[in-house]
């Protein structure tokens, strides 16, 4: 019976990881060098809400497009503020693609579990003045703005089917333009809904932390995450 559940949880958190993995092996090996004004903040007049991001390695910041992806951005914007990230951890780290957070079996750091969790299935939030109900603890695919997967930009993760997003995103560190929904060069479909904007090195330093079949050796806990308006 051990087994039978073992064999289940891997199989599970292979369906969260196998649409980055297969789209991971189309992304240019050579990593391109970024110049840090790709990382400036926008200007202070935005009205999007930024988020702020405190890890055990330091902060950054990033927008949030409320303007262009409501629903993801008040799902991310819901979970921040209810506390449901605070103490999870960095579990899946690959250098010159991505960092992957927003599991809560990732509390435990070394859980097996880490990559197949998301919210609590039926829970609700509001985008706007519509109640959205996370059915099955995931919400609906927001393809409409296309924005690109392009370094420091935030997207959800999902397994490759449809409206199967729910807590976990991840931060681009390369140029993945063949996770768009839009690029019709692979099957992968991960909306963008946020850019750093601030502190990228606190990024980059945890994206060269070393690590073991892509989790960190030394866990990279997010301590809290805070949510400024301009309202």
């Amino acid at each position: 019976a051990k087994q039978k559940l073992l064999s289940t949880l891997a199989l599970t958190k292979k369906l969260f990881l196998v649409d980055l993995t297969r789209a991971s092996m189309f992304r240019s090996l050579p990593r391109t060098l970024l110049s840090r004004r790709l990382f400036a903040r926008r200007a202070l007049s935005t009205t999007n809400p930024v988020a702020t991001f405190k890890t055990s390695m330091g902060t950054f910041k990033a927008e949030i497009f409320e303007d262009q992806m409501p629903i993801t951005s008040a799902n991310f914007i819901d979970l921040a503020e209810t506390g449901f990230y605070e103490g999870l951890h960095f579990h899946r780290v690959i250098p010159s693609f991505m960092l992957q957070f927003g599991c809560p079996n990732s509390k435990d750091p070394k859980s097996q579990m880490c990559g197949t969790g998301g919210p609590e299935a039926g829970s609700k939030f509001q985008s706007g003045d519509k109640t959205i109900v996370r059915e099955g603890g995931t919400i609906p695919d927001e393809f409409e703005a296309k924005i690109s997967n392009m370094p420091g930009t935030l997207s959800m993760a999902n397994t490759g089917r449809p409206n199967s997003g729910g807590s976990q995103f991840f931060i681009n560190t390369a140029p993945n333009k063949y996770l768009d929904f839009f690029d019709p060069s692979t099957p992968s479909k991960h909306p963008v809904f946020g850019k750093v904007i601030e502190g990228m090195e606190t990024v980059s330093a945890i994206e060269s932390v070393p690590t073991a079949y892509d989790n960190p050796i030394e866990p990279v806990k997010m301590i809290k995450i805070t949510i400024e308006t301009s309202e």
